[in-house]
């Protein structure tokens, strides 16, 4: 490990397109104070990063992987089983899924349940499940706009998508009787599967794009991390969930209901072999980083709490194991 893996001096980072900004970021800061070589930062989705971290141990993997979920028990079982059997999870701080679109006259003010009820590939109707019928944000409430539903968002291997699916789409789903007097199996069926007859369209990994067709087209919404809107707030508006939109205070007191935690993890058996990677760590933990006021928050991060952000800090300096996920 050690002779192939110092072959390489470039650490390689991979993991979620909505941590991909802030390990960005941190990677020039490291890149501008070090004289190093900045980090090669690929945006792979959560699903997909995890899967390249896991492969194996050595210069052809990965060094660190961004999430915006926490690991599943398969994946840290992926890892142990291909040698990566020393990992530490960073908890980074907490980000707003926002639902947005370009700026307008139309200021939306959306439920979980008219959500579901648009991006669902069954919903209930008459006491029944049928396939979805909408193709209007009026059809769903006659107090919503006339215009079709046309929604931007992420693949099923993002980890913006399991969050929404989670956050949005199954609690929006539990408001129905239709759906409480399902079984377990098809519920979670109902609640969970998005609709793929056009008015949900999945627009790859990259949040980039996802704005970019918003500003192509004002009647489109889209789904992404909070970072994307806070840098693109001169043309897009976020749409109220519940009546409260996303921002700082709204994101980190809990009031704004579509909120997660964002993650990033180190392979600790590279630390030390890999150049920079310890001192990366040190520059991506520190308080001028993801403290407040740091430049991280800067971008949309928002900050965990001081106690929180010192064990962060301390587990992540001395590359302390998780154990595994549920244990």
């Amino acid at each position: 490990m050690a002779g192939s893996a110092a072959a390489r001096d470039q650490i390689q980072i991979v993991g979620s397109s909505t941590v991909f900004p802030y390990t960005q970021a941190v990677a020039e800061e490291f890149a501008n104070k070090t004289g190093n070589k900045a980090p090669v930062v690929e945006s792979t989705g959560t699903g997909g990063g995890m899967k390249l971290f896991c492969q194996g141990v050595g210069e052809a993997h990965p060094d660190v992987t961004g999430a915006s979920r926490a690991m599943k028990a398969s994946e840290f079982k992926l890892c142990a089983e291909n040698g990566v059997d020393s990992v530490t999870e960073v908890l980074l701080g907490y980000d707003g899924l926002s639902i947005a679109h370009a700026q307008s006259e139309n200021h939306l003010d959306l439920t979980k349940a008219q959500l579901f009820l648009a991006l669902a590939a069954e919903v209930p109707q008459d006491g029944k499940i049928v396939p979805n019928p909408y193709t209007k944000w009026s059809e769903i409430d006659p107090s919503l706009p006339d215009l079709k539903i046309s929604v931007f968002g992420p693949p099923p291997t993002s980890g913006t998508r399991d969050a929404f699916v989670e956050l949005v789409m199954e609690e929006g789903c539990e408001t129905f009787e239709a759906v409480e007097a399902l079984d377990k199996d098809a519920k979670k069926q109902v609640c969970q599967r998005m609709r793929q007859d056009g008015p949900f369209i999945e627009a790859g990994e990259n949040d980039n794009l996802i704005v970019q067709r918003l500003q192509a087209d004002p009647t489109a919404l889209g789904i992404f991390g909070y970072s994307f809107l806070f840098e693109n707030q001169d043309t897009l508006e976020a749409v109220a969930i519940e009546g409260v939109l996303p921002n700082e205070d709204t994101i980190a007191s809990g009031e704004y209901g579509v909120s997660r935690p964002l993650f990033f993890y180190v392979k600790n058996a590279h630390r030390g072999v890999i150049p920079g990677l310890d001192e990366f760590i040190v520059e991506y933990i520190s308080e001028s980083s993801m403290g407040p006021g740091g430049y991280l928050s800067e971008r949309g991060l928002i900050p965990l709490g001081d106690e929180r952000r010192k064990e962060v800090q301390a587990a992540a300096s001395k590359g302390k194991p998780m154990d595994a996920p549920g244990s």
